[in-house]
């Protein structure tokens, strides 16, 4: 499903061939440019530059841990000699406010004949100064945008002959798009067909396509990933895997995103994403994340409820976010978490996703039939 046109130009999607410019000021090493660090290690695209002032000249992989032969810029004034891109705002500022120096790159790209794609809350397009510099052929996609003709959500996913698995978290940004990814890349290595929805600014840049779920009124949230993975998942036979990037979590107070994507997409299959050692909410240290068993029970139980087809979708494996241990803590934390929930456990991101996939192709048949 696409979002409608921004004013300003014509295009509502990123594609695969198009290169990309990411802006990343301030953000190359944290959180806050997880986004355009997502972009960088997921994109298949072409990725033509960074710009970063506070890490110009230096390697990428020395910054972020990603091998990517990618320099990393000043601004965008210095990768315009790498020709006609699109700039992309890798960057998530607090309040989805342009900061000035951001600001001022986009007007340089766009005033160089470039394109814009930007996730932000604040839309780009809506910017008079910066839409004014639009060049004729080139565009603004603000993709934080709620899609047209929505529709309340009817379980009509439950009838795509395709398995649909859903990623689920602990808490928000423990890596559910990465797994979703990680997947989504060994199931293709296998000779698979599999697919991807995104349902975030980075999963949908990295796609090229998805529905922004943080955009949509509630009332037609579930209705609008139900639309999105009816497209994703048509054509797709029994043997194919739709994978469908999760959103929150059940154990957010401020988070709603769970819910609508479990009845969006009607899952056959469930992947819990956690991060090892975290007990409580990141930021909100009196609310303690319960038990991964007790988490997973109330998870399959919801997916259960509001489906067509009677069945009750299971965790069939647990991702395991390890970026903050050790080589060896991090294979005894998968360990120990596979031999507690009785659950194929791995980091795909750091020790490949291959047993993951395993455990999901392992999971087909009766067990997946239970009611």
């Amino acid at each position: 499903m696409r979002a409608e046109p921004p004013a300003g130009g014509a295009r509502t999607s990123l594609q695969p061939q198009d290169p990309v410019v990411l802006l990343l000021h301030d953000g190359l090493d944290n959180l806050s440019g997880k986004t355009g660090l997502a972009m960088l290690r997921y994109r298949p695209g072409p990725l033509l530059a960074v710009v970063d002032p506070a890490h110009a000249g230096r390697s990428l992989k020395e910054v972020t841990g990603i091998d990517r032969a990618v320099p990393v810029l000043e601004s965008v004034a210095a990768a315009l000699p790498l020709g006609p891109a699109v700039a992309v705002v890798g960057l998530a500022p607090s309040g989805g406010l342009l900061p000035p120096a951001l600001r001022a790159d986009l007007a340089t790209a766009l005033g160089a004949g470039w394109s814009v794609a930007s996730g932000l809350h604040s839309r780009i397009g809506d910017d008079p100064g910066l839409a004014a510099l639009l060049a004729p052929g080139a565009w603004i996609w603000d993709l934080r945008q709620e899609p047209s003709g929505l529709a309340v959500a009817s379980a009509r996913a439950a009838d795509l002959p395709c398995r649909r698995l859903l990623a689920v978290g602990s808490d928000m940004a423990v890596g559910k798009m990465s797994a979703c990814l990680e997947l989504l890349a060994e199931a293709r290595r296998r000779g698979r067909t599999a697919r991807f929805v995104g349902t975030g600014q980075a999963g949908i840049l990295i796609a090229g396509g998805g529905v922004p779920l943080d955009a949509v009124r509630v009332d037609y949230a579930a209705g609008a990933v139900e639309a999105a993975v009816l497209e994703a998942g048509a054509g797709l036979g029994p043997d194919s895997l739709l994978l469908v990037e999760g959103q929150g979590s059940l154990c957010h107070p401020g988070s709603t995103a769970t819910l609508p994507l479990l009845r969006g997409s009607q899952p056959t299959e469930l992947l819990l994403v956690h991060r090892a050692g975290q007990r409580h909410i990141k930021g909100l240290p009196h609310l303690v994340i319960p038990p991964l068993q007790e988490l997973i029970a109330v998870v399959e139980g919801l997916a259960a409820l509001g489906r067509a087809d009677g069945l009750r979708p299971r965790v069939r494996a647990v991702a395991l976010n390890t970026m903050q241990l050790a080589e060896q803590e991090a294979v005894a934390a998968t360990a120990r978490t596979a031999e507690q929930l009785g659950l194929a456990c791995a980091d795909p991101v750091r020790q490949g996703a291959g047993m993951l996939l395993e455990a999901l192709d392992g999971s087909a048949g009766a067990d997946l039939l239970a009611s």
